[in-house]
């Protein structure tokens, strides 16, 4: 805590000793073809050398705008209204006087049409200097869908059999949702991005090098999810039901509403699906003894189930001022599900012949619910971008889960030997306190100074309570009930300066954290043989980053950029105790687990705004991996079970080249390219004192989307994207990808839209996969509902008001207003 307070001091005496001497300004108005006014139109302040644009504001009732304190340089000015096309200033040189700009006269756009809403077609990707923007409506394909599948077919992005996300072939994602953390991993996270509509998405953004700003989490980058919001003054809103149907059905719908008015901003955004799980997984293992086979262990598993996600967020913000906004955001969601999963297992002799035959049977029903509080204040102190935010949230999660296992054993004939019935009630409870504040001073010359403090508290609980049942009496399973406690608290602070000089484009920051954490096993009712047992640790460590860019040409743009990143375990990894997927899968935890360091190199060149290369290199210490090993009896296996467990196995280095082109092919047809080669080495040992690895892998990931606009309101897609072998951890995946296409239609006058697509279309969306660990080889085969015919029908409503006096802004932006982050 006193290194947290010596770098706030600094913090301090860099806000209030590096102030800027503001030097000049620039006023000017706008007006139609006519000579009118123009009242509010969107006035932006941009920087002469690369259009990068630095203010906005909004004309008054007069036509007139101003920017204010600017340091000396070369600046362009851009207009644009609705119904008129968009115009610019000559360049405009500022010194420490106030310049006039001459008056801007807007014309009427070429096209006029009464009473129909004309809306802009948005880009499949944008390319900005520090991230990837993914918008997800302009994609026919995303047409009922989930989250995780927009994310599955998002440059770059690749997630595995268990909905794992990786990144350029790296495991080791930060998922935000809005900006701030989702505070959800693994399978919660997978799950919790399976039931969201991806007509509640509006954009995703992907950071493979996010600045000292955001979180150290996250060794391969960070993804923002930005759900929808409306910006237009009014009532407005927007509908959407869709239908998806394959082996079974799916449902994603959703609602947005926003109003609009005076000081007030209230919204509202509501998210229903129902997904029908359909899932095969055949695993075949063979234990060896000296190269030689002792055992077959052949595994089929057919999994059913369902769940019914209803999500609400609730928002408004108040704004104080026209330079101060408040805002609060309610949200929830609940998500019960019910799933059935069958498995035969034939254990055979070497020969192959069948010795006996076990059958498991487990039923779940699982609650899961989330409720959050955010409250977010803005203050802009002037128009030169000085301002100051803070965010409080508080967040909570409760799952139920109720598990029955049934198992039986047969002889090769299917006469029964014996069975058993084992209950598990596995309550986990997670509450999050989280605040933060940033401050942003612009200094001489163009630069900009960026900081502040976070600080977070995680509480975790987990329950996993085992019954025996005979004759329909429960008997406490002493061998496998626990309770295990979790707390985690972070303090972080950070610095970012960025500045342009000239051509060149520089920023750094610094970023540290400290963390500290404490886990309290309760073992289970015999004490005995399973002891309380707690760990602890404390660590801090600085996080630098780094970004240079250089403008070479028109046509050519270089950039590079520096990161050191961390993964922290996740909370239940660190539990010790054995957790029961099936008879023959035990999941544990790990509590002498250690956090992973990462140090992430990009240099990126930008042809002509279309194509993008870039190289990557990457090395991680104490690489956080999934293990898998043999289970014996002595340990609560059967001999024949499997133990997955993450842990530390050593380091990983990592190589790539991705290439990222967005080709008009004709006026009405647009093809985006996204290839990314990964080339990846792990050295180190499994489980500390396991064998030794040394291996090397590549993996090459292509996407390909082709957009169509054929005019008069009809648009197509046809895309599709493949991967070849690759490693995850211990697994080596077989080649794999999938093809979807699509169509959109604009109906009602421009209020709706409707689309339909085919995803996979081929059915090769299949995982096949092997593994070789403890003298056990074994391979699996896994099949998914994945093709799937959806249909989705979108509603806009409400028209904005009218009059002036909501719309009056002087001095001021709307759009800067709605940046408010309570909002998003």
């Amino acid at each position: 805590m006193e290194r947290i307070a010596l770098l706030f001091a600094l913090l301090l005496a860099s806000f209030f000793g590096l102030a800027q001497d503001r030097t000049g300004a620039l006023r000017g108005s706008v007006t139609d073809a006519g000579g009118k006014a123009v009242e509010s139109a969107t006035v932006s302040l941009l920087r002469a050398t690369d259009s990068a644009v630095l203010k906005l504001a909004a004309a008054d009732k007069s036509g007139r705008y101003a920017f204010e304190g600017l340091s000396a340089g070369r600046y362009l000015v851009a207009v644009s209204a609705a119904g008129h096309s968009k115009t610019w200033s000559a360049p405009l040189d500022v010194n420490s006087a106030t310049s006039d700009v001459p008056a801007l006269v807007l014309q009427p756009a070429s096209k006029s049409l009464t009473g129909v809403t004309v809306v802009a077609r948005r880009p499949l990707i944008e390319q900005k200097a520090d991230r990837m923007v993914v918008n997800v409506d302009a994609f026919a394909s995303n047409a009922g869908t989930s989250a995780l599948e927009v994310l599955e077919k998002s440059p770059g992005v690749t997630v595995d059999k268990d909905g794992g996300i990786s990144l350029k072939g790296k495991q080791g994602v930060l998922v935000l949702m809005d900006g701030r953390p989702a505070y959800l991993t693994g399978t919660e996270l997978a799950n919790y991005l399976k039931s969201l509509p991806a007509t509640a998405i509006d954009q995703v953004e992907i950071m493979t090098n996010p600045s000292a700003r955001y979180d150290a989490a996250g060794n391969s980058g960070i993804i923002n999810i930005k759900t929808k919001k409306n910006k237009v003054k009014g009532f407005n809103g927007s509908v959407t039901v869709g239908g998806s149907r394959g082996k079974a059905s799916r449902s994603n719908n959703s609602l947005n509403m926003n109003y609009r008015t005076g000081k007030v901003n209230l919204f509202l955004n509501g998210s229903h699906s129902y997904f029908e799980r359909h899932q095969n997984l055949d695993i075949n293992r063979r234990f060896r003894d000296n190269g030689q086979t002792t055992a077959i262990f052949a595994q089929e598993t057919r999994q059913r189930g369902h769940n019914n996600y209803l999500g609400l967020k609730l928002g408004a913000d108040y704004f104080l001022s026209k330079r101060s906004t408040l805002g609060i955001v309610l949200s929830g969601g609940t998500n019960p599900q019910k799933g059935r999963s069958v498995s035969t297992s034939f254990l055979q002799d070497a020969q192959g012949v069948t010795d006996s035959i076990v059958t498991a049977e487990s039923v779940t029903r699982e609650t899961w619910k989330n409720k959050a509080v955010n409250l977010n204040f803005r203050h802009q102190f002037d128009s030169t971008g000085r301002e100051l935010s803070a965010d409080v949230d508080v967040v909570s999660y409760r799952t139920g889960n109720d598990q029955r296992f049934t198992n039986g054993a047969y002889d090769p004939s299917w006469v029964k030997r014996s069975a058993d019935l084992l209950r598990g009630d596995l309550p986990v409870d997670i509450n999050i306190y989280s605040a933060k504040i940033d401050y942003v001073q612009p200094l001489k010359g163009g630069a900009k100074l960026e900081g502040g403090l976070k600080g977070s508290y995680v509480r975790t609980v987990n329950s996993a309570l085992y019954y025996n049942v005979f004759d329909n009496t429960e008997y406490v399973d002493t061998g496998k009930t626990n309770r295990f406690r979790y707390e985690e608290k972070i303090g972080a602070a950070y610095l970012n300066l960025n500045k342009t000089i000239g051509k060149w484009g520089l920023q750094a920051g610094l970023r540290y954290e400290l963390t500290s954490y404490r886990g309290h096993q309760y073992g289970s009712p015999d004490k005995v043989l399973h002891p309380d047992s707690s760990f602890s640790r404390d660590y801090g460590s600085l996080f630098p980053t780094a970004f240079v860019s250089f403008a070479a040409s028109k046509s050519h743009q270089l950039s590079f950029s520096y990161g050191r990143r961390i993964d922290r375990p996740d909370y239940q990894d660190l539990n010790p105790f054995l957790f029961f997927i099936d008879r023959y899968t035990l999941e544990q935890g790990n509590p002498y687990m250690r956090p992973q360091f990462t140090h992430n190199f990009e240099l990126g060149h930008t042809f002509k705004g279309f194509l993008t290369t870039t190289l990557n290199y990457s090395s991680t210490r104490d690489m956080m991996s999934e293990t898998f090993e043999q289970a014996s009896v002595a340990n609560g296996g059967n001999g024949y079970a499997t133990i997955v467990r993450d842990g530390n196995i050593g380091r990983r280095e990592s190589a790539g080249i991705s290439v990222n082109a967005q080709v008009p092919v004709r006026k009405w047809w647009t093809a985006m390219l996204y290839t990314n080669f990964n080339y990846n080495k792990f050295s180190g040992r499994l489980n500390q004192d396991g064998a030794l690895i040394n291996m090397e892998a590549t993996n090459l990931t292509t996407n390909i989307n082709n957009q169509f606009n054929f005019g008069k309101g009809w648009t197509a897609e046809l895309s599709g994207w493949y991967r070849t072998r690759g490693v995850e951890g211990q697994l080596v995946i077989m080649p794999m990808g999938a093809m979807q296409a699509g169509f959109g239609k604009t109906v009602l006058k421009g209020k709706g839209t409707l689309k339909a697509n085919m995803r996979d279309i081929f059915f090769t969306n299949k995982v096949k996969g092997e593994i070789d660990f403890d003298g056990t080889e074994a391979r699996f085969f896994q099949t998914r509902d994945t093709r799937q015919a959806s249909v989705s029908f979108t509603w806009r409503f409400g028209k904005p008001i009218k009059d002036g006096r909501e719309r009056r802004r002087s001095g001021g932006a709307s759009e800067e207003q709605n940046r408010v982050k309570g909002a998003q």
